[in-house]
């Protein structure tokens, strides 16, 4: 009686690529980590990996300038070959692929038709659909039909960057060339947004590993973006903090405060009104990020952050503690606490002497 073969798993892929069981183990380990999750769901992972087979990612490029690959490919946790090679099929992308041509479309049509409904496909970059699309032609096809029929039969659309997320530069004011969000364009498939110009590495591995270990798509925000790297303000967890809480800000490039680390609102951050990991998950294996260089963040993964005036001018009206100051008090309110302290604290110590001198008189 013949028996249909088992299908490959993650876990065979590694196995046969000479990885240990220990090693196994710990990426399994370090993954759970990346994604903010308990030691409890190592388990998860490991029995995902065991017992699934590999997803089929398929991964297309409209205007953009190719820096979500780059980033994507200095991912550390984990390893962008070990998603790429043991993890899922990247069966197409014309950036990594070693196929051209009519072999790198057949490979595309081949998953697109072996593979119907289960596969994900990745969108790094827009669709332009002024001139029927005409600014962005792809295998000598609009970028946008591409888009529209590699998505019909697609599990779900992964939407790398600002450019398939919100549009970015190319659909900044006037947008001649009518750059639209992948969002707008595809509208009858989950969608989860990355945004960020790059994303970070790790957040682009762990949105994936998410998806093929879990089989389901991350929990979204109002903007479809993953919870579990966007859900926190770059302010709330950066190492900065506690200057801007002081009142102590770099007003100008290269001053004593600079110098000293202080806050960077003041020269434009927009740490306060963005949400991402890059103050916790840092870039290039968690060695910086732009506050740490010294530069303020410019708001990347926020939409239309192009159109929201120059990368140098401070965010207005921010409320910082509760909703009673802004940041242009922050300084006073700061300084005010400090003096009524010190008043306190002299008040007391008057209080105390004026005691022990009647003490000793008695």
């Amino acid at each position: 009686m013949a028996t249909t073969a088992r299908p490959e798993t993650f876990y065979d892929v590694m196995r046969r690529q000479g990885v240990t069981r220990r090693s196994f183990l710990k990426f399994c380990g370090l993954t759970a980590s990346a994604l903010a999750l308990g030691p409890e769901f190592i388990g998860t992972i490991a029995h995902a990996m065991e017992t699934k087979p590999r997803t089929p990612v398929l991964w297309l490029h409209g205007l953009e300038c190719t820096c979500c690959s780059e980033s994507f490919i200095r991912s550390a946790h984990p390893l962008a070959k070990d998603v790429v090679l043991s993890m899922l099929s990247l069966d197409y992308d014309d950036t990594l692929m070693a196929a051209a041509g009519f072999q790198a479309e057949a490979m595309l049509e081949d998953t697109m038709q072996k593979y119907k409904g289960r596969y994900i496909l990745a969108v790094e970059g827009n669709p332009p659909l002024n001139e029927d699309g005409m600014f962005c032609i792809v295998g000598g096809k609009p970028f946008v039909e591409r888009l529209r029929y590699a998505a019909k039969d697609a599990a779900a659309v992964i939407a790398w960057g600002s450019c398939a997320s919100n549009g970015c530069v190319q659909a900044a004011r006037p947008n001649p060339t009518q750059a639209t969000p992948i969002h707008k364009v595809i509208t009858d498939k989950p969608i989860i947004k990355v945004p960020g110009c790059p994303p970070i590495a790790e957040v682009m591995t762990g949105v994936v590993t998410y998806m093929l270990a879990f089989d389901k798509i991350p929990e979204l925000d109002a903007q479809g973006r993953p919870k579990m790297f966007y859900g926190q303000r770059i302010h709330d967890k950066c190492y900065r903090r506690s200057h801007f809480d002081a009142g102590q800000f770099v007003k100008q490039w290269d001053d004593e405060a600079a110098r000293k680390g202080y806050c960077l609102y003041k020269v434009g951050c927009k740490g306060p009104t963005t949400y991402n990991a890059c103050s916790t998950v840092r870039w290039n294996n968690g060695v910086s990020f732009p506050i740490q260089s010294g530069h303020g963040c410019i708001g990347c993964s926020e939409e239309n952050f192009w159109d929201k005036g120059s990368f140098y001018d401070r965010v207005t009206g921010l409320n910082v503690f509760g909703v009673e100051a802004n940041a242009d008090k922050v300084g006073l309110v700061a300084a005010g606490a400090v003096s009524a302290g010190i008043a306190a604290h002299a008040a007391v110590s008057i209080a105390k002497k004026k005691d022990l001198e009647k003490e000793t008189q008695e």
